[in-house]
C-alpha cells in the first residue's frame, strides 16, 4: 500500500478513484502513568507517556485506514490527513483519512 500526503504518486498514475477511507481508535492511558504525566508537567518538558499513547493510536488509525482501502481494492491512499478530538480527560481520538485509488506505472 502506498501512503502519501499529496494528491498523487510521482511516476505512477490513478486508474481508478475508490473514496474516502478512514482509520480511528480511542485510546486513554492507565491510572498510574496519567498521574506520572500530570506530575511531569509541573517541571515542564516533553510528555512521554502522551507522545507514546498518541504515536500508538496514529499507528493503529493508519492500520485500520489501510484494511478500509484493502477492502475496497486500492493499492494506494492519497491526501493522507490526521486529526484528533479529545473524547474525555485522559482519552484522545486519532482519526486518520485519505482517498483511496488504484494507481499503475505511467
Amino acid at each position: 500500500m502506498i501512503l502519501v500526503n499529496i494528491d498523487h504518486v510521482p511516476g505512477k498514475n490513478v486508474e481508478k478513484v475508490f473514496g474516502i477511507v478512514k482509520g480511528s481508535t480511542v485510546h486513554s492511558k492507565h491510572i498510574g502513568k496519567d498521574i506520572m504525566a500530570s506530575l511531569r508537567t509541573l517541571v515542564g518538558g516533553e510528555i512521554d507517556e502522551y507522545t507514546q499513547l498518541l504515536s500508538e493510536a496514529r499507528k493503529i488509525a493508519v492500520s485500520r485506514m489501510v484494511k478500509d482501502a484493502e477492502s475496497m481494492g486500492a493499492n494506494a491512499i492519497l491526501n493522507i490527513r490526521f486529526s484528533s478530538a479529545s473524547v474525555m480527560q485522559s482519552a484522545a481520538e486519532i482519526m486518520a483519512y485519505g482517498t483511496a485509488v488504484y494507481v499503475s506505472e505511467e
